[in-house]
């Protein structure tokens, strides 16, 4: 807290816009969330994720990747964007070599993660499958190295941890909100909105905010497509998040914005408390994703919630029919977990699946085991 206190206390007037907080709160090297020696995923964590359903997760997710290969065409190369502990790519990668063991052989699998620590754990999970795994710690080192890259893209929860701005409109005035150094606080401050690139960003989405109405600018991962997407050639980009639609963005429960903190599996909801401490996050604007995709060159080829997604993918399939009782045998852990990817009040109501295709044409045979499970 002190240190990023200084640091914001330093910059001009004392503050500092919340893309720039959230930059250093969550990946500085000294202080950041990402960057700290701690279990940050599971029981132990602040959160949970799909990666903590990783057998079954995985093993839908290994089909789905294994079809794009074998039925339309992709080369054996998945790169796979924050990895966390690396128990997805674990449940994957164990998945492919016993679904598909002759491409399993020229099978590339590439982590990318900023953070030291979780690289660390993602060497420790992954020793089985060592042989198949290469981590980077930055996407352009990975592609400075390996120039232009053809396969498969997939990550999960990577863009709602983004850096954004955010905005407010007070009594017909658009406000940009600012973290300030005050008295050994951080407090909130507002200007009247001066950001060009913030302004462009409303009109083209043709954005208008109602009154009290408060928005996170996701100039980051506008940033971001239009950066990278001249370095991918015949690709396939998965992406698994929470978010809305500009549709969704209307309603009077989004009126506040969704940037929150989560700290010990508790939603925090002012962004200010435990600073380097806690996971920072904002809802994913899918249409804005989806905007500048479609600008970077990227065809979409589906949308869809993350269960019809699974479904589709064949995750049933994987369903143990078995005549043991027993509660704590693999293959009734196996099934809750499946239970709780599938159920309406299950984990995958918060989440949805984009996925866009680049340089390539994939037709539905191409990527579904079970289309009519899609709307």
């Amino acid at each position: 807290m002190e240190r990023l206190y200084k640091e914001i206390a330093a910059a001009p007037d004392g503050r500092v816009s919340y893309a720039d907080y959230m930059q250093m709160a969550l990946y500085d090297e000294r202080f950041g969330y990402y960057t700290r020696e701690r279990e940050k995923i599971g029981k132990e964590g602040d959160f949970f994720t799909n990666s903590s359903l990783a057998p079954a997760f995985g093993k839908a997710l290994a089909s789905f990747l294994i079809r794009l290969v074998e039925q339309g065409g992709l080369p054996p190369a998945v790169c796979e964007w924050g990895g966390g502990d690396g128990r997805l790519a674990l449940a994957v990668l164990e998945e492919w070599k016993k679904k598909s063991p002759h491409t399993y052989k020229n099978l590339s699998y590439t982590i990318i993660d900023q953070s030291p620590f979780h690289r660390r754990r993602q060497q420790e999970t992954l020793r089985p499958v060592a042989e198949r795994v290469r981590q980077y710690d930055t996407i352009s080192r990975w592609l400075d190295e390996c120039g232009p890259f053809s396969g498969i893209v997939f990550s999960n929860e990577f863009f709602d941890a983004f850096p954004v701005h955010v905005i407010t409109k007070e009594q017909g005035v658009l406000y940009e909100c600012f973290v300030a150094a005050r008295n050994g606080r951080l407090v909130e401050e507002k200007a009247p909105l001066r950001n060009p690139d913030i302004i462009h960003y409303l009109d083209e989405r043709g954005l208008a905010l109602s009154e009290g109405q408060r928005l996170e600018v996701p100039l980051a991962m506008k940033q971001f497509w239009l950066e990278i997407s001249p370095l991918f050639r015949q690709a396939v980009m998965v992406t698994i998040d929470y978010g809305y639609t500009d549709e969704q963005l209307g309603a009077p429960t989004r009126r506040h914005g969704s940037l929150r903190g989560y700290f010990r599996h508790q939603l925090i909801s002012d962004p200010l408390c435990h600073p380097g401490e806690m996971d920072l996050t904002s809802h994913v604007q899918w249409d804005a994703l989806r905007l500048y995709a479609r600008r970077a060159g990227w065809e979409e080829v589906a949308f869809v919630r993350q269960d019809r997604f699974l479904l589709a993918a064949g995750l049933l399939n994987e369903w143990v029919v078995s005549e043991s009782a027993e509660l704590f045998s693999s293959a009734s852990r196996q099934n809750r977990m499946i239970r709780t990817l599938i159920t309406d009040d299950g984990i995958s109501r918060f989440f949805d699946v984009l996925i866009h295709q680049k340089g390539v044409r994939l037709s539905a045979l191409d990527i579904w085991a079970a289309p009519e499970f899609l709307p």
